[in-house]
């Protein structure tokens, strides 16, 4: 028997499995007719992200929608519907020598959908980015029954307004993403991992985020310890080990790096211009358990988050032009504190944007900013 899932302790009232694109553009349209709210999940890693729902009546699972609609080898392109896992993603582009570089915390199990619809990323964004910078097609579910496309599937084809980006990190408020499509990137003929606890972790991290050709991934803990994950030819990742000078690691540090964030009582997400992220850092609590890209300005804080902690480490991220999510954490120290902070300057255009696309607010009402 599959287990209901549930947003934030509250249990809709039924749970829809639909097997193809139609049928779950039918689901949302009659459940906005009937005015019953609808929260989307994927893989339900990211359930916690969020306030909690004004109102849940179904949800809508995308784990039936796994198609691989196509994957262009030489146009280094690959189309996808929204239920597909990472996990299978991955190995179905390892095939043709490709992959995307996307790998968020607290995996594995999340899907396509879930993934872009959390706006979530991992240490791979230092070399490659946020999934925004390579999703050049969605397809999207709108609460009025209609299947959307914005992009497409090659590279080029993109002109007018990115539609896109209007989905990325949205929760589903906009729509439902049931296909997404990627620019591909050639996998690395060789990695290898280096790891070291020297006496100014932070200046040792600018050392190697100033090197002719930089880790494509760079963490620093709370306790000192530094990782990097060197990839390309070689002979290319020797001369970059040789220049760093730092011991060999585990390589699979990074898959259980990936798994962080998912047994914590709470987490939270600080992004800020990487220049402040030390400084920001310098706001929590002595003993706080954190980790941190310092290259792109993000750190994840993970522990039992206090009200008082979390008022002032989000003061320091907003006064240093960022922000502090609550990536999950306990139902009362959201309504306390909120998961999302101060509302950003552009919230208005966002709600007229929301009000265009589900004038009912039937998707995932209260739980996003707008």
């Amino acid at each position: 028997m599959i287990a209901t899932p549930t947003v934030d302790g509250q249990t809709p009232r039924r749970v829809e499995r639909p097997r193809t694109a139609e049928e779950l553009a039918e689901l949302l349209r009659s459940a906005d007719q009937a005015g019953e709210a609808v929260t989307p999940v994927g893989g339900g890693r990211a359930l916690g992200l969020g306030d909690p729902p004004e109102r849940l009546d179904v949800i809508i699972e995308t784990g039936g929608l796994r198609r691989v609609i196509e994957v262009s080898q030489a146009d280094l392109t690959a189309s996808v519907e929204a239920g597909v896992t990472l996990e299978e993603l991955d190995a179905e582009l390892a095939r043709v020598g490709q992959f995307v570089p996307i790998d968020p915390f607290n995996s594995p199990g999340h899907t396509v959908g879930g993934t872009l619809a959390a706006g979530l990323s991992g240490p791979l964004r230092l070399r490659y980015g946020p999934p925004r910078d390579f999703v050049i097609g969605l397809r999207v579910a709108l609460p009025d029954g209609r299947l959307v496309s914005s992009g497409g599937r090659v590279v080029k084809n993109v002109s007018g307004y990115d539609l896109n980006k209007l989905h990325l990190g949205a929760l589903g408020t906009c729509g439902i993403i049931v296909a997404a499509s990627f620019k591909l990137f050639p996998r690395p003929g060789y990695e290898l991992t280096l790891e070291t606890c020297p006496e100014d972790p932070w200046a040792e991290a600018a050392r190697a985020l100033a090197l002719p050709a930089p880790p494509i991934a760079l963490e620093l803990t709370s306790d000192g310890r530094l990782f990097a994950r060197l990839a390309g030819s070689r002979e290319g990742v020797t001369r970059m080990a040789r220049a760093l000078g730092w011991p060999e690691g585990d390589p699979s540090v990074w898959t259980r790096h990936a798994a962080a964030g998912g047994d914590a009582v709470a987490w939270a997400r600080i992004s800020v211009p990487s220049t402040r992220l030390r400084e920001v850092l310098g706001h929590l609590p002595r003993q706080a358990r954190w980790w941190a890209s310092p290259g792109v300005g993000v750190a994840h804080w993970t522990g039992d988050l206090d009200p008082e902690s979390v008022t002032s480490a989000r003061a320091a991220a907003e006064q240093a032009g960022g922000s502090l999510v609550l990536m999950s954490a306990p139902v009362q120290l959201k309504r306390r504190v909120g998961a999302w902070g101060s509302p950003p300057p552009t919230r208005e255009w966002m709600r007229r944007l929301r009000e265009a696309f589900d004038p009912r607010r039937t998707l995932s009402p209260g739980r996003y900013v707008v």
